[in-house]
C-alpha cells in the first residue's frame, strides 16, 4: 500500500515521523513524504524511511517571504498543490498527515484523489495554543495563525471528516470521544515508545555498592524550553535543595522561547556553573548520550489540559536509559511512572514538592532501583514493536485491506 505522508515541518528530522515512516516502508508500504523547504534542500531525496518530495522554493520572493508562504496553514494552496501532485503521480492509496495544521489540506487532497485520510495526532493542539497564550509566549501574527478559538473550530471540522485518528496515549482518545464525539472504532493508540533495541543503546547500570549517597544527584531535563513545560519549577527546586545542602547537578538540554529566561533565573538564584548547565539544542544522539550519564530524568510539565492528554517522548527515553523518572502529576506520564514503578510523582508547578521528591531519591539512593523498573517497563509493554503492530493493522484496515503493490 503506497502512503502519501504529509508532515507540517522541515524533514529531516522528527523522531515520530521517522519511526512511523520507517515501519511502514520496511513492511511493504512505500512512503512518499511531502514537507516544507525553507532550507532549500533537494526537491526529491530517497531516504531509508521515505522518498522526500519537498516544496519548490520561490526564489523570486526572497527567503523571508518564501518561508512565510510555506507556512503549514490549514488550507495553504502551496501545500494543497504539492500534496495533490505527489499523491497522484505516486499513485498513493492512503493519506497520513502529521498533526492538525495540515489536516484540512490532507482531507481536501484525499477527497480529490478518492483516498482515505489518517491523522497522526501527536498532541492536543487547541490546548497547546492556549498554553502559548496564557504564558505570554505568543509572537507577532499568532492572533491569526495560532488563535486558540480558530484552532478549536478547525479541530471540530477535521474530526467530523477524518477517516481515522492515531493518538499517542489513551487519555487523548478519551478526550476525542468525550468532547468531539469521535467513535472509539475510529481511534487507535500508537504510542511514542522506543524500539526494544534502544535498551541496548545504554550500558547496564551496576547496582550501587552502598545506598547512602556520596555524590551529587545527576538530574537531566530533555525538551523544549517553554513555561508550560514546568522548567521554572525545576530550577527553583534545585536552588532550594542547594540551600539545604542537598547537591543536585542539573543539566537542561533543548531550546525554546523561554530558554534565556530560564538561564537568567538560574543566575539570579545563584546556581553555580558546576551545578547548572543549559546546553541548548544538541543532536538527538548526543542528547541521549548525556541522558545515559544521568541518574534522574525530569518531566515537570504543567498538569493542564494539554499535558493531561499527551505524553512526551522523553519519558520512555529516560526509562530505556535506566533513569529514575521524576514526573509532575500530568495524567499520562504520572500513570506510566506509577504503574511501572519507574520513579516518583510531584505536584505540578510546586517547586517545594519537587525538591522534596528529589531529596528523597538522593537520601534513599533509590535511583538505580527505579531505573531498573523503568527498563523492565520498556521490555514488557512500552516498546515500539507493540505500537508498530497497531500502526500497520490500522493503516491496512483503513486502506481497505489492499496489499502493497496494488
Amino acid at each position: 500500500m503506497r502512503i502519501l505522508k504529509i508532515v507540517d515541518g522541515e524533514y529531516p528530522w522528527d523522531v515520530r515521523v521517522e519511526k512511523v515512516a520507517l515501519s511502514l516502508n520496511r513492511n511493504g508500504h512505500p512512503v512518499h513524504m511531502v514537507a516544507r523547504n525553507r532550507d532549500r534542500r533537494p526537491l526529491r531525496e530517497e531516504l531509508p524511511e521515505a522518498v522526500m518530495h519537498r516544496m519548490t522554493p520561490w526564489r523570486w520572493l526572497g527567503s523571508t517571504l518564501d518561508a512565510a508562504s510555506q507556512f503549514p496553514a490549514f488550507m495553504n494552496p502551496r501545500w494543497i498543490r504539492l500534496a495533490q501532485r505527489v499523491g497522484r503521480r505516486e499513485r498513493a492509496q492512503v493519506v497520513l498527515v502529521r498533526d492538525l495544521p495540515l489536516a484540512p489540506t490532507a482531507i481536501w487532497v484525499g477527497r480529490r484523489l478518492g483516498l482515505p485520510v489518517i491523522l497522526d495526532m501527536a498532541e492536543n493542539y487547541p490546548a497547546m495554543m492556549r498554553d502559548l497564550w496564557l504564558t505570554d509566549s505568543t509572537r507577532f501574527g499568532d492572533a491569526l495563525i495560532r488563535n486558540p478559538r480558530a484552532v478549536e473550530a478547525v479541530e471540530r471540522w477535521t474530526m467530523a471528516r477524518i477517516d481515522h485518528t492515531l493518538v499517542v496515549v489513551e487519555e487523548s482518545g478519551e478526550r476525542l470521544q468525550a468532547e468531539l464525539g469521535v467513535p472509539p472504532e475510529r481511534i487507535t493508540v500508537v504510542g511514542n515508545t522506543p524500539s526494544l533495541g534502544r535498551l541496548g543503546d545504554f550500558a547496564e547500570r551496576p547496582a550501587p555498592l552502598v545506598a547512602k549517597p556520596s555524590h551529587p544527584l545527576k538530574a537531566v531535563y530533555l525538551g523544549l524550553m517553554e513555561e508550560a513545560r514546568g522548567v521554572r519549577s525545576v530550577i527553583e527546586a534545585v536552588a532550594r535543595l542547594r540551600d539545604r545542602e542537598v547537591p543536585v547537578d542539573l543539566t537542561l538540554i533543548g531550546d525554546g522561547r523561554a530558554r534565556t529566561d530560564f538561564e537568567a533565573l538560574g543566575a539570579e538564584l545563584g546556581l553555580p556553573e558546576a551545578r547548572f548547565r543549559s546546553l541548548g539544542f544538541i543532536p538527538y544522539r548526543e542528547a541521549l548520550r548525556i541522558v545515559g550519564e544521568s541518574e534522574v530524568g525530569l518531566i515537570p510539565h504543567l498538569a493542564n489540559e494539554s499535558w493531561n492528554t499527551t505524553i512526551p517522548n522523553k519519558l520512555f527515553d529516560y526509562m530505556a536509559a535506566g533513569l529514575a523518572v521524576v514526573s509532575s502529576d500530568a495524567r499520562p506520564a504520572a500513570r506510566v511512572v506509577r504503574e511501572t514503578g519507574a520513579g516518583l510523582v510531584f505536584r505540578s508547578g510546586d517547586a517545594e514538592d519537587l525538591a522534596r521528591v528529589l531529596e528523597e531519591v538522593w537520601r534513599e539512593g533509590s535511583a538505580w532501583t527505579m531505573g531498573q523498573a523503568g527498563r523492565a517497563g520498556i521490555r514488557d509493554r512500552y516498546h515500539w514493536e507493540r505500537d508498530e503492530a497497531r500502526l500497520l493493522e490500522t493503516v491496512e484496515r483503513v486502506g481497505g485491506g489492499m496489499t502493497a503493490g496494488n
